[in-house]
């Protein structure tokens, strides 16, 4: 079995988390735009969770914690 490194896959979430936000917006116009727009901010907060996880391997399975909320 390949090694697999979580925290690699963690960067790379990040990495493209802000991708997504940098990426500028296409020469689109209405509907088209609102679509592009609101895939944009789903992408980008896909990946910010999981960028923003920390993991633990357990009983031969990978957990992720999110934090849902604002951290102290």
């Amino acid at each position: 079995m390949a090694e697999f490194d979580v925290d690699a896959m963690i960067r790379r979430f990040s990495e493209r988390a802000q991708a997504v936000r940098d990426r500028p917006l296409p020469p689109v116009a209405g509907e088209e735009r609102k679509k592009f727009i609101s895939q944009a901010q789903t992408d980008y907060t896909d990946f910010a969770l999981i960028a923003n996880a920390s993991w633990e391997a357990q009983d031969e399975e990978l957990v992720l914690r999110i934090p849902l909320g604002k951290q102290d």
